[in-house]
């Protein structure tokens, strides 16, 4: 049985987001979303200010991935602003983790559903 990694997007979200910023992030994250089951890492580490605006860009990558029965992660949150994520219920949605390897390394952790998936495959070959 092999198992392949599916590709991980790894991406930094500026340290402010005003409106131009967040339209050129979305967008760049649009190309990300191009594939089945996209997986997506969202580094936070630079974020000054985790507003409503940040959240609801957040929400939206996760919506967009979920379409597309994939996943976000986030990474790097600072402990400022990890009250807000709390209070709106976002901490509930979203895998948090220290370090962009930890959250890259999430993805390849094989799931009964890689393996079942992989088992279809090889045994359709």
């Amino acid at each position: 049985m092999t198992v392949r990694k599916r590709p991980v997007a790894v991406m930094q979200l500026p340290e402010q987001l005003g409106k131009k910023e967040a339209r050129n992030f979305a967008r760049q994250v649009e190309r990300c979303m191009n594939i089945t089951r996209p997986y997506l890492v969202l580094d936070c580490s630079n974020v000054r200010l985790l507003d409503k605006s940040v959240v609801y860009l957040l929400l939206g990558c996760l919506e967009e991935a979920l379409k597309r029965n994939g996943d976000v992660k986030l990474v790097g949150i600072p402990l400022a602003t990890d009250a807000i994520l709390g209070s709106t219920g976002t901490n509930q949605l979203f895998e948090v983790f220290d370090t962009t390897a930890e959250a890259v390394n999430s993805f390849h952790q094989l799931s009964l559903d890689d393996v079942s998936e992989t088992d279809k495959s090889e045994s359709a070959a």
